[in-house]
């Protein structure tokens, strides 16, 4: 088959990304093989490609937002059909028995794996997947529509729960990716306020266009107090001006796996008065099913540009320029 390769870490401007030929994949006894129909363009690829994460898989091929259907099962696997629609999300396997397993914090896991980063990823013709964290999918959404909820949805809910907004509270998101504007569809339909502080133009815009109640740039101040904040964008010098942004007792949640160094914060007028900061970490398969159910309850849509699969360096070189609004998506072209 066809796959996208890390050849080496670095900027994508570089070239990081090479299309190769690699092997089918064979699922082991508890796996899926999965053909590739449609795979979301994360910024966690972007990190994966220029090194801003450890390279954990030499070649690795990136991609954790799949859609795909089933093209093979394991000796052990019961419970899924061949053709069956299936997601493949980030996290791809944890080990069950540690301490955060047991008590319902799977994605804190020590030996937890993840899809496009431990193991080949969706950038390709084929990929696997352990079946206990495969994802069953909503039928009345198309394949590019659905990928971008399989991580960005997923992570931007997680981070929703963890900024803990109050019932009708205002929140402020601070960037407006694929992640953050599927996660303001499910704050506005709970009857938040939302406050929208990003750099891009087009990005503000869809911001009004989807409901928030204001759209500035990102080093702007919202129009009121929020209750909590949401840090999207990679950027660690908005840490502070998110903490300046919340009223008494707010929480700013950090939604990113990766943030540019945070400058010295200064107590009385970013911490105090009970402020909170809080870091999110992946997701559990709960989160999953809770943000799926909740995306097909509210209509959450994702605003997306096609890419072919086989251009995908030109989808993550976007990505990174912010030529685009929403998400981008891979349609496979390769097969």
């Amino acid at each position: 088959m066809r796959a996208w390769s890390v050849s080496e870490p670095a900027p994508v401007e570089a070239g990081p990304l090479r299309l190769v030929e690699k092997p089918v994949p064979v699922p082991g006894d508890d796996e899926l093989l999965v053909r590739v129909r449609a795979c979301g363009v994360c910024r966690t690829d972007l990190h994966v490609a220029e090194g801003d994460l450890p390279v954990h898989r030499n070649g690795v091929t990136p991609g954790h937002e799949v859609v795909g259907e089933v093209a093979a099962l394991g000796a052990a696997v019961s419970g899924f059909d061949a053709g069956e629609r299936v997601g493949v999300a980030w996290l791809r396997r944890t080990d069950g028995t540690c301490g955060y397993c047991l008590r319902g914090s799977e994605n804190l896991c020590p030996a937890s794996s993840y899809t496009g980063w431990d193991a080949d990823g969706g950038y390709a013709e084929y990929t696997t997947v352990p079946s206990a964290f495969a994802h069953r999918l909503p039928g009345a959404l198309d394949d590019g529509s659905l990928a971008p909820l399989l991580c960005a949805g997923i992570i931007g809910y997680r981070a929703l729960r963890r900024s803990a907004l109050p019932p009708g509270g205002r929140l402020g998101l601070y960037g407006f990716g694929g992640s953050a504007h599927l996660c303001a569809q499910v704050a506005l339909a709970e009857g938040a306020t939302v406050h929208v502080l990003t750099r891009g133009a087009d990005a503000r815009r869809l911001a009004l266009d989807l409901g928030a109640a204001s759209a500035g740039d990102a080093y702007a101040m919202p129009p009121e107090p929020l209750d909590s904040a949401i840090l999207f964008a990679p950027a660690g010098d908005l840490v502070p001006v998110a903490l300046r942004a919340l009223d008494r007792g707010g929480t700013l949640a950090i939604a990113g796996i990766h943030l540019s160094d945070i400058p010295v914060l200064r107590y009385e007028s970013e911490l105090f008065y009970e402020k909170q900061v809080r870091s999110v970490t992946s997701n559990t398969r709960e989160d999953a099913r809770e943000f799926l159910a909740l995306a097909a309850e509210h209509s959450v849509h994702a605003t997306t540009h096609a890419y072919p699969l086989s251009r995908a360096d030109e989808a993550l070189r976007d990505l990174k320029a912010g030529r685009f609004d929403g998400a981008a998506v891979l349609v496979n072209d390769l097969s």
